[in-house]
């Protein structure tokens, strides 16, 4: 059961992983600028939203390898 349950959390923190990496904006713009999240080159990675985004990102990314190690020393 135990074991389950984190493959459960690598699984949805794997999925959320990949739409936050999405919804970052990258050179050109990202999936962000679709929902309003185009300041323009000046200005990115300095709004609110932007930091916020980043800090998420951050949680689910070590939530994800935590669930990776755990299991690794699990299934040992």
């Amino acid at each position: 059961m135990f074991t389950w349950a984190f493959v459960f959390i690598e699984a949805v923190s794997a999925i959320a992983l990949i739409f936050l990496v999405l919804l970052h904006s990258g050179r050109g713009g990202g999936i962000s600028d679709l929902m309003g999240g185009s300041m323009g080159a000046a200005a990115a990675g300095s709004t609110v939203v932007e930091r916020n985004l980043d800090r998420i990102t951050v949680a689910v990314a070590l939530v994800f390898t935590f669930a990776t190690l755990t299991l690794d020393l699990r299934l040992q």
